[in-house]
């Protein structure tokens, strides 16, 4: 049977819930880790920005398609295939709640310190007052009705404004391409672990994999339009690490050996495009960056446990609703602990990189079971590269709980 083909224009126009996705990491967790990580290695740690964007093409387009394919959700389609394995399901839906539920956490932290330190840097306000009052905007953001999707044009366009600003300022301060080809060899500096680990948790984020199958099942029906969710998932993906390395080059050329502790510091990298206007600009970016992200993570700690337990996917379930609101207060608790915010968000991200290997292999399983994809499943490189992002993300994952110690 022939694949549908589609044009050009119909692909482009069905760009949608990969960029919601990219709208979500993208966040202030992306600029802060690929920041600190050019100034603080150079070009070292690129190849793990190139290793990011591979593992999330492949994890989001398995979620993708098992939404499309099976017209449910991850955790859904997750919990009726180990129906007949009680055991297994115990295990599998504990380890995927408790990392889901403590790494939306720690990002919910992480968004709101961005948002705050953005709004700080430009106001003066103190970031332990801004961080509730924006944890209560967004309590309120999360109640507008279908948020996700009416969020999307707007993710498009801050997307492309920062994909535009980080690549223009990379192309003008003129990189070393030698460096630049020797960070794409896998290297860990000298305490540099939980960097690397905050550089792949802040892209390829756990409970976005389940937003994504939600999401792709809502705008795609049929296994016919599985060459439209690819398009998706390709192009979102690559914009989004795109952005992460003009963020991790821009920095590696104009800051490296710079302390970088406050968003002032961050922006310096951009003074060569925008000259006096950098500090304002990045401030603004992390806001939005932040709103983005910080409206998306409760929500998808909030379908993953409601996919996990059978709830509704709405607030009209008290369970849906208190899942937001725990969500969002314990990220205020986070953000308002007195610690350096950027040692905040950097922490945030290397959680998520931390709690990856168990959300990975969960959805490696899932999709490579003919029960419930049918000829729809896994390929066996699939199935390579997705137990590769899982070994990986393990090994660097430990190497930095290590480091603390």
């Amino acid at each position: 049977m022939s694949v549908k083909q589609y044009t050009p224009a119909e692909k482009i126009k069905a760009l949608g819930p990969g960029i919601l996705v990219v709208g979500s990491f993208i966040g202030p967790g992306t600029v802060t880790s690929a920041t600190r990580a050019g100034a603080q290695y150079g070009y070292a740690l690129l190849w793990a920005v190139m290793f990011s964007v591979v593992a999330v093409i492949v994890m989001q387009e398995m979620s993708a398609r098992l939404g499309v394919v099976t017209q449910r959700g991850l955790a859904e389609g997750l919990v009726r295939e180990l129906e007949d394995k009680p055991v297994l399901k115990w295990i599998m839906v504990t380890l995927v709640a408790s990392a889901i539920t403590l790494g939306g956490i720690a990002y919910m932290g992480g968004d709101l310190t961005g948002t705050a330190l953005g709004i700080s840097t430009i106001t003066g306000i103190p970031i332990r007052v801004i961080a509730p009052a924006w944890g209560l905007c967004v309590l309120v953001l999360i109640n507008m009705g279908d948020a996700i999707k009416s969020l999307e044009k707007l993710l498009a366009v801050c997307v492309t404004t920062m994909a535009i600003v980080f690549v223009i300022t990379m192309i003008i301060v003129k990189p070393n391409i030698i460096a630049l080809l020797r960070g794409a060899l896998p290297t860990i500096p000298e305490g540099s672990a939980m960097t690397s680990v905050a550089l792949i948790g802040t892209t390829v984020v756990p409970y976005n994999m389940f937003i994504h199958a939600t999401s792709a099942r809502k705008t795609w029906g049929s296994p016919d339009q599985l060459p439209l969710a690819r398009f998706d998932v390709n192009v979102s993906m690559i914009i989004g690490g795109i952005i992460t390395g003009a963020v991790l080059i821009t920095a590696g050329t104009v800051m490296h050996g710079m302390p970088v502790n406050s968003a002032v510091d961050m922006a310096h990298q951009l003074k060569p495009l925008l000259g006096d206007f950098a500090v304002p600009f990045l401030s603004v970016g992390l806001i939005a960056a932040g709103v983005s992200s910080a409206v998306i993570t409760p929500l998808g700690v909030s379908y993953v446990l409601a996919g996990l337990f059978g709830w509704e996917m709405n607030n009209r379930d008290k369970r849906f609703l208190l899942t937001n609101l725990g969500v969002v207060l314990f990220g205020i608790i986070v953000a308002v602990t007195g610690f350096n915010p950027l040692t905040i968000i950097m922490m945030a991200q290397a959680a998520n990189g931390v709690f990856l290997p168990i959300i990975v292999v969960a959805v490696v399983y899932i999709t490579s079971r003919k029960r419930v994809l049918g000829k729809y499943v896994n390929t066996p490189l699939q199935i390579a590269i997705g137990s590769c992002v899982a070994v990986i993300s393990l090994i660097i994952g430990v190497q930095s709980l290590l480091s603390l110690f």
